[in-house]
């Protein structure tokens, strides 16, 4: 039988873990571990995840193995999620933020999908927004990232890694992994995000898929460490007008890094090996871009006439306008 694994990071989460911790111990299938990597938490994080699995077991009810690891210095988001990971057993493994709440069949319907698609290595689903009482608070996550219908059927068709060259579309919270994936994507390098790097190693191998059933409630607060923003107007003007920072720089050596990992790695096709260089050389060329912007105008043309933007920028043709305005 299929075992599961839950990977759920803490830092500081009295606020809102129990909640979780509760709707993860109350899933129609239940889980055979829990592992819980703390990142140095100095409240009572811990205290409540371990009361609530003590409570949970002394009803009688299936409870997972309770797994905690304690990080006396904290490694951050991407390196305490690698902790994590690494330490599961299970042939399945969900992925966990602290302050969000499952639905109670979550583990069941992702597990029931891993079933149905032999050498899948990774799906994500679609979120419900709550707020910090846990009411909805309207819409969902996909539609916040504004995930396009053409970003849905390249996913739905195998072909997710020529969306995933521009931009992510993965929220590790929402997200449950085959264990075989981590051993093509681990280490982690520091300059990803840990269910970026996961998300675009699994589409790289046309291993990836999505389901648009919101399986999380995902709240967002003022504590958040990593969210989704809102896609309002005035947002997309500040970043297309805030100053150029070493965003471009950034991009260029996460770029690199992945195409150098995806030329060594096993089960990648010369054609996508060719797209991450391609993506790779685009970030270069424009984290080298004068930064004056009247100097800057002519080569970012040059680059958005040759087509690059529509293919691998994040903001498509948006970017085109974010490169040539964006002060130093």
């Amino acid at each position: 039988m299929t075992t599961l694994s839950v990977a759920l990071c803490t830092y500081n989460g009295a606020r809102f873990v129990r909640r979780q911790v509760a709707s993860i111990l109350a899933q129609t299938r239940p889980a055979d571990q829990l592992v819980v990597s703390d990142d140095g938490s100095t409240d009572a994080t811990l205290a409540i995840v371990e009361e609530e699995v003590r409570a949970h077991r002394a009803t009688g009810a299936p409870t997972p193995e309770l797994v905690v690891l304690r990080n006396a210095q904290p490694l951050g988001v991407t390196g305490n999620f690698e902790q994590a990971l690494q330490a599961c057993s299970g042939d399945l493994i969900a992925l966990s933020d602290q302050d969000d709440e499952w639905e109670a069949d979550k583990l069941e319907r992702m597990a029931a999908f891993f079933a149905s698609r032999p050498g899948l290595a990774l799906l994500h689903t679609d979120a419900l927004l709550i707020d910090d009482a846990g009411m909805p608070v309207g819409g969902t996550l996909f539609g916040v990232l504004e995930v396009s219908d053409a970003e849905r059927a390249a996913v739905h068709s195998g072909r997710a890694f020529e969306a995933f060259v521009r931009r992510n579309l993965v929220t590790g919270a929402t997200a449950m992994i085959d264990r075989g994936l981590l051993e093509l994507a681990l280490p982690f390098p520091r300059e990803w995000v840990h269910d970026e790097w996961l998300a675009v190693q699994a589409a790289a191998r046309e291993r990836l898929d999505l389901s648009e059933r919101p399986l999380t409630r995902y709240r967002r607060h003022d504590e958040n460490q990593i969210g989704a923003g809102d896609p309002t107007l005035g947002h997309k003007i500040s970043r297309v007008l805030g100053r150029r920072g070493d965003r471009n720089r950034q991009l260029a050596v996460r770029s690199r890094l992945l195409a150098d990992r995806l030329a060594q790695g096993e089960g990648v096709s010369t054609e996508y090996r060719a797209l991450a260089e391609r993506k790779a050389e685009f970030e270069e060329t424009r984290a080298a871009f004068p930064e004056n912007r009247l100097r800057r105008a002519v080569p970012v043309l040059r680059l958005a006439l040759a087509g690059g933007y529509p293919r691998f920028a994040s903001r498509g043709w948006l970017d085109v306008l974010r490169d040539l305005l964006q002060p130093v």
